[in-house]
């Protein structure tokens, strides 16, 4: 048998280290050629690492969440010394941060003409027999039951031998999921796990994406003298609208919700204050305006907040926003967005939707100057100087960068959006 180390790939742009975010393998683990064995993250991409050829795990370099250098060694495999074949490429599969679920698609496509293989360097290893002390621990490990320290944990609390309960996970692992079916069996056991007190402590690492995120927060948090403004419209002519052109529409346009018409209103607000659809360079004290208006929608994914691009919304109407809108989310969900879809934008929208709450306080996306966020619609009474009369009510929470915009400047522009969506049929004057 022969050991084999395999480094992390120069991934190219640069880059000196990467992050570790996802180990696909285990110690012990055997694995076929071109399996994934780690993703590694950049600041623009994540890299998945194939396996070069069969062998066993023998050794992992570095936890989740490392940050890894370029030419390290990541991985140490053995193989039957036939197989010892060094290679010296390195290439990689690369994809943006949102693309990690279609990696592997890529990483196929790519390794067919041996263009993303990792660099190998052989170092040979004599095969031992095992003790007979470790083949005793061996045995003993096998009589135990399968499962991981937080099942141990849930089980001690609970009371339950883990023994006698058969495990449905790989390899006989007994899982959370054979706990509680373990547990529903029996009601008396169901009720005194349900008022059991609990004491575990579960630390979750803040890494990949989830990092990134934590990190703009702060960088955006800390270099940015916030002022938020809240303003509440009258969207009760703007939904009648809205919900007579999805009755009107022809079968080839999207639903339109809010957000394409606070996009008009944005575009039109930005042309009588284009310094707020700006980046401010606060290291040279320069101020970029710029006269496309690319709106970045804020959008919930499994993997955490993205942020899509809308290009040039100055020249869109209203349905090409709500089909631009719904094909970004879209691709935000599935991973399958470029990078050029997450980038670039001039001013953000945020909006929860029906979860917006009354009132919120967006944090802007360094290093643009504004964001307007949506909160949610809601019947109000409102009084019209002799009656209260039921009307479709919604705040706008907007933060401005007070650095560079004047409240006086940011109230005038919400003002204006809010003119807009009140009288709905002014935003087609624009368009």
């Amino acid at each position: 048998m022969a050991e084999h180390v395999i480094r992390l790939p120069d991934v190219g742009e640069g880059i000196a280290e990467a992050e570790l975010v996802e180990w696909q393998v285990k110690v012990g683990d055997l694995v076929r050629a071109d399996a994934t064995l780690a993703a590694v993250m950049t600041d623009k991409a994540t890299v998945e690492i194939p396996s070069p050829m069969d062998g066993e795990i023998i050794w992992l370099g570095a936890e989740i969440g490392d940050k890894v250098v370029v030419g390290s060694d990541l991985v140490r495999l053995k193989i039957p010394d036939g197989q010892a074949t060094a290679s010296t490429a390195q290439p990689q599969t690369r994809t943006t941060v949102a693309d990690a679920p279609t990696a592997a698609k890529a990483r196929s496509a790519d390794t067919e003409d041996g263009s993303a293989r990792p660099s190998i360097s052989p170092t040979p290893a004599p095969r031992t027999a095992p003790p007979a002390a470790s083949r005793s621990r061996a045995f003993a490990a096998a009589a135990r039951p399968v499962a991981s320290p937080a099942v141990r944990l849930r089980a001690r609390e609970a009371g339950f031998d883990l023994r006698q309960i058969p495990g449905t996970g790989p390899a006989g692992r007994i899982t959370h999921e054979d706990l509680d079916a373990f547990a529903a069996r029996d009601p008396r056991v169901a009720r005194s796990q349900t008022l059991h007190p609990k004491s575990a402590v579960e630390d979750v690492k803040v890494i990949g994406l989830r990092r990134r995120i934590a990190e703009q927060m702060a960088t955006a948090h800390a270099r940015i003298p916030h002022i938020t403004y809240v303003e509440e419209v009258d969207v009760t002519a703007l939904e009648d609208l809205r919900e007579a052109l999805n009755r009107r529409k022809r079968k080839e346009q999207p639903r339109l919700t809010l957000l394409p018409f606070l996009m008009r209103a944005m575009v039109s607000a930005v042309a009588k204050q284009p310094r707020l659809n700006a980046l401010y360079d606060d290291e040279t004290g320069v101020i970029h305006q710029h006269a496309g208006v690319h709106i970045g929608v804020a959008a919930q994914t499994p993997a955490g907040l993205l942020v899509p691009v809308v290009r040039h919304v100055e020249s869109l109407d209203l349905w090409d926003c709500a089909a631009e809108v719904a094909r970004l989310a879209e691709a935000a969900r599935t991973g399958s967005a470029t990078r050029e879809e997450l980038s670039g934008s001039t001013i953000t929208l945020t909006s929860l939707g029906a979860m917006g709450g009354v009132v919120s306080t967006p944090i802007i996306n360094h290093p643009e100057v504004a964001i307007v966020g949506v909160n949610k619609i809601m019947m109000r009474p409102v009084w019209n100087g002799s009656d209260f009369i039921p009307r479709r009510m919604m705040n706008l929470s907007s933060s401005f960068d007070h650095r560079v915009i004047d409240g006086w400047d940011a109230a005038t522009f919400v003002q204006d959006i809010k003119a807009l969506l009140e009288t709905p049929s002014l935003i087609f004057m624009n368009d």
